[in-house]
Formats: C-alpha cells, structure tokens, sequence
C-alpha cells in the first residue's frame, strides 16, 4: 500500500480521491453520485467500485451547494387509514433512497386555506426540491394552484380528474370495484350492499361508481337502503354494517370500500351472531395488512398502493433531472379471493 493510501485511509475520502482513483473528473463522479445520465456503464462501474474501496459518504452539504439542490423530497398526506398511510410512506421512501434523496414525511391538518397554507409552509421551512401528493391532497385545485406559484415541482398520487400537466400514478378505482361487485353477483349474491369512503375523496366516488356500474350491467337494481356513508375507517364500518345488518331484509354480501371498513364489517357480522361467509359475504379494497389477520381473512381488490407512491417519486426525480414532466403511470389491481366471501346459500 503506498504512502497516498494509507494518507487516504487514515483520513475521510474526499470526491477528488474518487475521482482520482477512478481516472476521471470530478464532475463525472457527482454525476453518477446523482444518478444523472449519460454516463458509460463502463466509466460508472468505475466510480461506484472506487466509491465503496474508498468508503467514501458524499457531503449533504458540499453536494446541494455544487448542484443547487437541496436533494430533499416532500410527501405531504392526510389519509384517516394508516394501513394506506404506511404503504405510501414505504414506496416514497425507496425510491428517494436508490436516488440518493432524502424523504420528509408531514400529515397536514385543517381544510380549504388553512391546508393550502399549511402545505406551503412546509415546503418554504424544509427548501424541498419536490413534493408528493397523497390523495385526497392529489385532489386539490387550491394546493396545486399554490405549488405552481411558487414554482415548486410535484407528483401526484392517485389524483381526480383535474387535467394537469404534473406527472401522477393511479390505478383504476372504478373498474377494480365493478370487479369485485361482479365478482360477489357470480357467487350467487343480488343483495349486495355497500359502504362509501371518505366524503370528498375521488376515489371513493370512483368506487361507488363501479359498484352501481356491475349491479346495473346484470340487471340488479340499485337499492339506496344497502348503501351507508363510512370514511376509510374501521369504526364507521363497524357501524354502517350495524345499519345494514339490522335492515327488515338485510344483505347478503357487503363490500366496503377498504380493509379498514371491512374489517370493522366483520366484528358487527360476529357481534350479530351472522355466520361468515355461510351467511353473509365481506369484501374489501386495498389488500393492506390488516385484510390477512382478521378472520376470516378478507378477499379485497390488491391496489398497489407501494408501487403507486415509488411511482410517482420515480417520476417527480425524473422531472427534477431532465427538467419535463414525464407520461402518468397507470399500474393495475387484482381481486385476491380469500375465505371471507362465499357462493350464496339458500337464496330468497
């Protein structure tokens, strides 16, 4: 070992010590520190094996000042189900790491210009390059407006229908509960009913659209009884399924909106003493944690809810390095059959 490395050994390694024993510029090894493009694999391998020899831990500081970033990241949410909430954070979280970016988490509080105001502050206090929205903040033509004022990149996760230039990640919400709906009809059930999300929330419309699309295309009509407002909580499905299960003629087969709800479905099915699925079906939507330990366990829509939120990371760090936002993601869902749901017995 010569005299230079044991210099460099003894002491922390700097980007001109990578740079060096890699054979190339210091330029080069910010570049693919960064994970910018336009680098020869050959010339990256390079600089990533003298990175690691080197053990070298590239400066936050010294890094924002040379690229004039601050390689921090937003994701701003306020979702009541934390199922979802963690799901979200984890997928972010990921790709801002293989980016090299930081990720800070904040759940905002209020509603209308208090939120707005409470988003911005967060973005002005942190000096964050991006942000990401969680629904239903994806939603807000207000947070948008403000983002835009300010010049401030973002992403969008799951958003409404606003037509927008920003990059965004979604799945189909009312096609994926016309599924499970036509799902349920298939086992035999015409008595299905169904508990709403939280009010305001795109989603949640999209859901109940699909579930009135399936009942519609096999000629079962719509019933206004079998229907109850929840809000992506377990509580205020334990109390819709309450309502429904007490009706003079009551469902066969109940869908909630989330795992969350569903959940709380089948303690109200217990508490009633409504054998599960021999006397009712439970469906739910999002294949979260929570849908594998209850029992019995739930059949539920899988939503991507990891993917849909390192998506859209991905797609807000790809904006932030070639300065276009790119084409939206759209990823797809699927209906896992689990031992909550069953062919209806002895119909009436």
């Amino acid at each position: 070992m010569t005299a230079d490395n044991d210099k460099t050994r003894t002491r922390k390694a700097s980007i001109d010590d990578v740079a060096k024993a890699a054979g190339v510029a210091i330029k080069t090894v910010s570049r693919v520190l960064n994970n910018e493009p336009n680098v020869r694999e050959e010339t990256r391998q390079r600089v990533l094996v003298a990175v690691k020899r080197l053990n070298y831990h590239p400066s936050p500081s010294a890094r924002s000042l040379a690229s004039r970033r601050s390689y921090l990241i937003g994701l701003v949410y306020d979702n009541p189900s934390g199922n979802y909430t963690i799901e979200v954070q984890r997928g972010a979280l990921a790709r801002c790491r293989e980016g090299k970016f930081l990720l800070l988490l904040h759940e905002v509080t209020g509603a209308g210009e208090e939120l707005t105001q409470d988003v911005m502050a967060f973005a002005n206090q942190t000096h964050i390059d991006g942000l990401i929205l969680a629904p239903p903040l994806s939603e807000s033509e207000e947070i948008i407006r403000a983002l835009d004022e300010h010049g401030l990149p973002f992403a969008r996760i799951a958003p409404n229908d606003l037509k927008h230039r920003s990059p965004y990640s979604d799945m189909d919400d009312e096609g994926a509960a016309r599924e499970m709906t036509e799902y349920l009809i298939g086992l035999g059930h015409r008595r299905i009913a169904f508990i709403i999300g939280r009010p305001g929330h795109y989603a949640s419309g999209q859901r109940l659209k699909g579930y009135k699309a399936a009942l519609k295309s096999h000629k079962i009509a719509f019933n206004a009884d079998y229907v109850r407002q929840g809000d992506f909580l377990f509580d205020s499905g334990l109390e819709a399924a309450r309502q429904l299960l007490a009706l003079p003629t009551r469902p066969t087969a109940i869908f909630a909106a989330n795992d969350d709800m569903a959940a709380g479905t089948l303690m109200a099915a217990h508490e009633m003493g409504v054998a599960v699925p021999d006397q009712l079906s439970v469906a739910g939507f999002d294949d979260a944690a929570i849908s594998r330990t209850v029992w019995p366990p739930l059949t539920t829509i899988s939503q991507p809810t990891y993917q849909l939120s390192y998506a859209a990371a991905d797609l807000l760090l790809k904006s932030l390095l070639s300065g276009t936002p790119p084409k939206p993601v759209r990823l797809l869902h699927k209906l896992i059959r689990r031992a909550s749901t069953g062919v209806l017995r002895n119909p009436d």
